[in-house]
């Protein structure tokens, strides 16, 4: 099963991240974007921050990337976030893993899947915690700091509420969350689920932490779009993407924002 879905990751990658349309957009962006290096535990990760144009300390938040790693869908994404009034960093889990201790965008496209596949658990942990204690000690930053990811990302964002209490919000798409009692019960925020209806893989693990969660007295809304299918938020941003995708993307990113107002 494993290598099944992975010849499949292998072979949808290179139109995955075919976002010479993502990379036109970002370029055009008026807000300030800078590459950091956040140094822990003899390890670096390099990440993408982009700060919005507002009066007031800002709330943050960290953004996963899919199985692609930090593609320029990413890259934008963080931008539209900045664009929303938050302060967002994206940071590449890869690092270090690329020749010459390079990243994703040093690495060839064939091979990014896999080597995100093979990451320990426990060094993605500590970037992200890195990444967190990073953001939330900008000036710029009001010290709140949700996380919100995709695809594989979005299984790493639920996963990382088990393992991180300071923040505020988990906001993980179509990823499978965790189906063990004692992970569900150290999460200590607010988990917002977003899914496509045509992604059974994935929906298939709600059921299972709905119940974990509803027994641990633990907040989690998980929402399903119609028509919608695995990997939405950007097929709904690509310009060759689908009525459903586009209209489910518009709902998520007004959810994603009635949720940041409230932290």
């Amino acid at each position: 099963m494993f290598a099944r879905t992975l010849a499949f990751l292998l072979l949808i990658t290179p139109f995955a991240i075919a976002q010479d349309w993502a990379k036109a957009k970002l370029e055009k962006s008026p807000r300030h974007g800078e590459w950091v290096k956040i140094e822990h535990g003899g390890r670096t990760v390099e990440a993408f921050v982009v700060f919005p144009e507002v009066k007031e300390k800002a709330t943050a938040v960290v953004v996963v990337h899919e199985i692609f790693g930090l593609t320029d869908w990413v890259k934008l994404t963080a931008d539209e976030f900045a664009e929303a009034g938050y302060i967002a960093i994206a940071p590449d889990l890869l690092s270090g893993a690329g020749p010459k201790g390079g990243g994703t965008s040093d690495i060839p496209r064939g091979e990014v899947g896999k080597l995100i596949r093979d990451l320990k658990p426990e060094q993605i942990t500590a970037d992200l915690n890195a990444c967190v204690n990073h953001v939330a000690k900008l000036p710029a930053c009001n010290g709140k700091v949700a996380v919100v990811g995709f695809c594989w990302g979005g299984g790493q964002t639920f996963r990382f509420a088990t393992n991180n209490k300071t923040i505020k919000a988990a906001l993980p798409f179509y990823g499978s969350g965790p189906q063990n009692a004692e992970e569900i019960a150290r999460i200590a925020c607010p988990v917002y689920g977003f899914y496509g209806s045509n992604d059974a893989r994935v929906n298939a693990t709600i059921p299972k932490s709905t119940e974990l969660m509803k027994a641990a007295k633990k907040t989690y809304e998980p929402v399903i779009y119609e028509g919608a299918g695995h990997g939405f938020f950007r097929a709904g941003e690509d310009p060759s993407g689908n009525d459903a995708n586009k209209k489910a993307r518009e709902e998520a990113w007004k959810r994603i924002k009635d949720v940041l107002k409230k932290l």
